[in-house]
């Protein structure tokens, strides 16, 4: 008995002291990583105050088989992806940045050598709460650049709004149980992870006709949809969280201009600025990519935006591969810079830049794509850059963690091969003739149809709703000067391959496919388009943008899908989910008249906002 109380005791004691140390850690964020090319070094930033102790438990240690050194800073998380550095130098080939463990918090750095490797070219430096690696002869291979600007309304690179674990009410007896488990909704026990955010909007603040949002972390604003109705901009700032207190609030910029900010999904910001000068407005990030302000440019003069100035340095040209290029600009100080992104045109302003060598521009990027690229001089601002563009092309701009880099990749449209004639064919429903008086042409598919009903609940059928939506669609684009055909026009069957044809003889603008969306459980909702060629990326934001919008329910967002008809179309084309037959409440509505005559209206609003954008 009395071993049996002092085994009490001492697991009493132990459990004591094993949630002094889990419970009362202090815990250190590790915020960001950046890799200066001027200075070869690696520079790691907490921003809160480490205790002397815990910067001098940062040591090398180094181990063998593979050849390779680690420190650990204890007591800290990780708030960024994972880094990931390759090398080509002397022997230094690769650096790992991870959080290796939870239990205690251990941020992890290794870095990778072949075995003659000297390591006297590495110096390891703690200066307050940074931390140095100077590297010697060394030529980083991985883009230290943060990615300031994009196209792409997603990303690989992306955080995922949730990170879903489930478990099974019972054990599975074989892989088919296993695979039904892991898909059913009737899983009780779930756990739900929130992955972390890229950047932090802690401030917003509205100025005449502008407004300023202030943060930690690295921006990446996505190009903005302009939607009517009424005329408004939308901003998306992916990997972004929003302070609570400040979401959904609406300020007045100036006459009849209003801005507010909201957390759009869990891992996106959205700024919605309600204007009639949409086309006015652009994002201008500062030097440290710590904060954004979105302002209508004729008026950017009056913000005092830098407190110092830059000269440009230097200009080069890399070919990544066939359909994509760089340009990158050096600079003797950081710079704040503007990027208005039109259709045919990407223009950069260079807020803070005085001088540039006008003959060495030309000379880098002469015989490159960018030689139509030219320089101007914005009077008491700085410099602008204006960049003719081929319709559907995809810009990415970067901004070197230092400042004082600025890198513009453009991915031009694949291009396509001459078409193989296609031979007239009678389908085998009658299609309407083309209708209307428009030069714009725009086919409608509406899904499934005669002997494929689509998606089926409670006597429901996806092929009706697609059809009545569908009519609806070509009716109203009709009224509006467009000459419109249908892949059908009946209930009746037409082939995926008939589809394309009908398409392909017509020789539409645009092609458009409506579907409904279902799931095996009851809980999915919302709205979601897919594309699968490059060039109809633009007509899946723009629609998209449009519908979710219009109806209150989920935003499922993009999606890059080889759906038959939209892959063998050889115009812009995409695929519309528009609402879940098998969530009921969703099934009800889409079943209503209020809801197709919504959904009807809001894909031709899209429609129209598309053709306006790319004249």
């Amino acid at each position: 008995m009395k071993t049996f109380f002092k085994i009490v005791i001492l697991l009493f004691l132990f459990l004591c002291t094993f949630s002094q140390n889990v419970f009362a850690e202090d815990v250190y964020k590790v915020t960001s990583f950046n890799y200066d090319t001027s200075n070869s070094f690696i520079l790691l930033t907490v921003p809160d105050t480490i205790p002397e102790p815990v910067l001098e438990s940062v040591k090398f240690v180094k181990m063998e088989n593979p050849t390779r050194a680690y420190f650990d800073i204890n007591s800290s998380i990780l708030t960024v992806p994972k880094q990931d550095w390759s090398f080509t130098s002397n022997g230094l080939k690769q650096v790992i940045v991870s959080q290796n463990s939870t239990n205690p918090n251990i941020v992890r750095t290794v870095m990778y050598f072949d075995d003659d490797y000297d390591l006297s070219k590495i110096h390891f430096y703690r200066i307050k709460n940074n931390i140095f690696i100077q590297l010697k002869d060394t030529t980083i291979t991985n883009d230290y650049f943060q990615n300031t600007y994009r196209d792409d309304h997603a990303s690989s690179s992306d955080f995922y709004e949730y990170l879903t674990m489930t478990a099974p009410e019972e054990s599975p007896t074989d892989i088919a149980n296993e695979i039904h488990e892991a898909f059913a909704s009737k899983n009780t026990s779930k756990k739900e992870l929130k992955l972390n955010t890229k950047y932090y909007i802690d401030k917003i603040t509205a100025k005449q006709n502008a407004v300023l949002l202030n943060g930690f972390g690295a921006i990446t604003i996505e190009k903005p949809m302009i939607l009517t109705n009424p005329s408004r901009i939308v901003y998306d700032i992916p990997n972004t969280l929003v302070r609570g207190d400040i979401r959904n609030t609406e300020y007045s910029i100036g006459t009849n201009e209003t801005v507010k900010i909201g957390q759009f999904s869990v891992n996106k910001a959205r700024i919605v600025i309600t204007t009639e000068d949409v086309k006015k407005y652009i994002p201008v990030i500062s030097s440290d990519n710590q904060s954004l302000l979105i302002a209508n440019y004729d008026k950017i003069n009056s913000f005092n935006l830098f407190s110092n100035v830059s000269n440009m340095l230097s200009y080069s040209h890399e070919k990544i591969d066939a359909q994509t290029n760089s340009m990158t600009l050096a600079f003797t100080s950081p710079i704040v810079h503007g990027i208005n992104r039109e259709n045919d045109q990407l223009t950069v302003y260079l807020y803070n830049v005085e001088n540039y060598n006008e003959a060495d521009f030309q000379a880098a990027f002469k015989d490159t794509p960018f030689a139509a690229a030219s320089i101007s001089l914005i009077p008491k601002i700085g410099l602008k850059l204006t960049m003719p563009l081929e319709q559907n092309s995809l810009v990415n701009t970067f901004l070197g963690a230092d400042g004082k880099a600025l890198k513009i990749i453009i991915k031009t449209p694949k291009k396509q091969q001459p078409a193989i004639a296609v031979q007239p064919i009678t389908p085998t429903v009658t299609t309407p003739k083309p209708e209307g008086k428009g030069i714009k042409k725009v086919v409608i598919d509406a899904g499934h149809g005669g002997s494929d009903y689509g998606a089926i609940r409670d006597n429901i059928n996806e092929k009706d709703i697609t059809l009545d939506v569908a009519r609806q669609v070509r009716d109203l684009l009709v009224k509006k000067g467009y000459v419109v055909q249908m892949t059908r026009d009946s209930d009746e069957y037409v082939s995926l391959q008939d589809r394309v044809a009908i398409s392909e003889n017509f020789k539409p603008d645009i092609f458009v496919s409506i579907h409904v969306n279902s799931s095996t459980g009851t809980e999915a909702s919302g709205i979601e388009t897919h594309y699968y060629h490059q060039e109809s990326i633009f007509l899946a934001q723009t629609l998209h943008a449009s519908l979710v919008s219009a109806i209150d329910t989920k935003n499922r967002g993009l999606f890059k899908s080889k759906f038959y008809v939209i892959n063998h179309t050889t115009v812009p084309a995409i695929l519309m989910e528009i609402g879940f037959i098998s969530n009921s409440q969703e099934r009800a509505e889409l079943n209503g008249s209020a809801r197709k005559k919504a959904t009807a209206k809001a894909i031709v609003e899209g429609v129209e906002n598309y053709f306006d954008q790319i004249k």
